[in-house]
């Protein structure tokens, strides 16, 4: 029974959210249970692009490393920004929030070729991060119980945690770089004088993942009333 309720709590939850997370998750245990190896995930340009075996541009995307606290952290992450982000600023866009997706992932794979970077996941989560943190920049976030500022603060303090661990930033500096090239194209530029929005979501993404409006001068047709009886 406690199964059957998480499961249906987890289908109430958004749809691409609900889709990376489980991505992430499958990814992960399908390497611990040693069906899948890190070595047919990783980003590597000159297998992609000679061997054709396309589906790392999407695997490094979705893996985490082995499970540990490090694993638990980054989908914690995912999950609650994600979908901030989904049921909040993107609420009915569905199209546009995938498109953010295509966007930083294109935009982090050819910025992660100048770093020989082979798994970009976390810098994906850090985008997020960002993206929420500057849409909500009022909101007080308390850090694990210890630190408690506001949102914007956020994607540092993730970089400021990676640091302690004894990771490498270079990937949550990425995720902020990108993060806020996105931010900026998107909420900053259009509002400025002479700016324009320039990320534009294609329409078979809006097609395939909007529900259509209503057309607001569309009359339904009178329902036939039936005629008398006849005797």
């Amino acid at each position: 029974m406690a199964w059957q309720g998480l499961a249906a709590e987890f289908l109430q939850v958004p749809a691409v959210t609900r889709t990376y997370t489980a991505a992430c998750v499958l990814t992960t245990a399908a390497v611990q249970l040693e069906l899948l190896s890190p070595f047919q995930l990783y980003f590597n340009p000159h297998l992609v692009f000679r061997k054709f075996q396309v589906w790392r541009l999407v695997t490094n995307f979705l893996f985490f490393g082995p499970l540990g606290f490090s694993f638990f952290f980054n989908m914690l992450f995912v999950f609650r920004y994600c979908r901030m982000l989904e049921e909040g600023s993107f609420r009915g866009r569905t199209a546009d929030f995938v498109f953010m997706f295509l966007f930083g992932g294109v935009l982090m794979t050819l910025l992660g070729l100048l770093g020989s970077l082979f798994f970009l996941g976390q810098a994906l989560t850090v985008m997020l991060v960002y993206v929420w943190s500057r849409r909500n920049p009022g909101v007080r976030v308390n850090f694990f119980g210890l630190l408690t500022f506001q949102a914007p603060f956020l994607p540092w303090a993730l970089m400021g945690f990676s640091l302690l661990l004894g990771n490498s930033i270079l990937v949550d500096l990425l995720g902020i770089a990108v993060g806020h090239i996105y931010y900026f194209l998107e909420d900053v530029f259009p509002n400025q004088p002479g700016g324009k929005r320039l990320l534009l979501t294609p329409n078979f993404l809006k097609l395939l993942l909007d529900a259509q409006e209503e057309d607001p001068n569309y009359l339904p047709l009178p329902e036939e009333q039936p005629g008398p009886l006849q005797q």
